[in-house]
């Protein structure tokens, strides 16, 4: 997959593709979290075991994110769930079946998207955001939108549309139970930044099939020792379910 890939704004998103060692027809697209891009190390480092283990994969940055075009501040889930659409399109524009994971907020964007697309077969969430609304309280709620950064990055302005996006949405556990498909959830029992209790909440309300898998100690990014077991959680239950 090497096309151009643009959202309904005409901004060109950033992506790189991992073929796979066989004529696989599988695609896992993975999307990264607020402030960061496709070029994270734990996301590269899970897209080079999936591919390894037999499947494609698609890591892409959301637009104003990475080197995407677009303007960061214009960054919501809303926005970003469109972003994710856009993608989806070209993937089956190349035959692809989709499985989707996010970290983070690009969990949250998943739970949107697969709440109402149905070309979304697999969803997996690192981390997922749930309690949206709750969430910019806790981290940004200091903070004034468009004066404010986000976590002191200069380069990552806090704007009044992410507030204001986060704030409507509130919560994605509403969403929860219209997920029809097989449902991953990963989760490190020390995330500081997305507490576990969001990813419990969601598997509690979620529909079979569906799985929870707590990573003692992990933060949130899953760095040390938290790496392998995510990676492994990922790759067995892709596995498992794509056979």
């Amino acid at each position: 997959m090497n096309q151009t890939i643009t959202n309904p704004q005409g901004e060109n998103l950033d992506h790189s593709f991992h073929a796979s060692n066989n004529e696989s027809s599988d695609l896992l697209i993975i999307g990264h979290g607020v402030t960061g891009n496709k070029d994270r190390p734990f996301l590269v480092a899970l897209a080079e075991a999936v591919s390894t283990a037999g499947i494609n994969v698609l890591r892409f940055s959301f637009a104003g994110n990475g080197n995407s075009d677009g303007d960061f501040r214009d960054c919501t889930i809303s926005k970003e769930v469109e972003d994710l659409r856009s993608v989806i399109t070209a993937a089956e524009q190349n035959g692809f079946r989709v499985s989707y994971a996010g970290h983070s907020m690009g969990g949250a964007v998943g739970v949107l998207a697969a709440a109402q697309d149905p070309r979304i077969q697999f969803l997996i969430s690192l981390a997922g955001m749930v309690n949206t609304e709750k969430f910019y309280d806790a981290e940004f709620g200091e903070e004034k939108p468009d004066e404010g950064c986000m976590w002191e990055d200069e380069d990552c302005p806090l704007s009044s549309k992410l507030k204001h996006d986060l704030k409507a949405i509130h919560s994605t556990a509403p969403f929860a139970s219209k997920i029809q498909v097989p449902w991953l959830l990963v989760h490190g029992t020390t995330d500081d930044v997305v507490l576990i209790d969001d990813s419990r909440e969601a598997y509690s309300l979620a529909n079979e099939p569906k799985q929870l898998i707590e990573i003692e100690g992990a933060n949130h990014v899953f760095s040390d020792q938290g790496l392998d077991p995510m990676i492994r959680a990922v790759t067995d239950w892709l596995k498992k379910n794509l056979s």
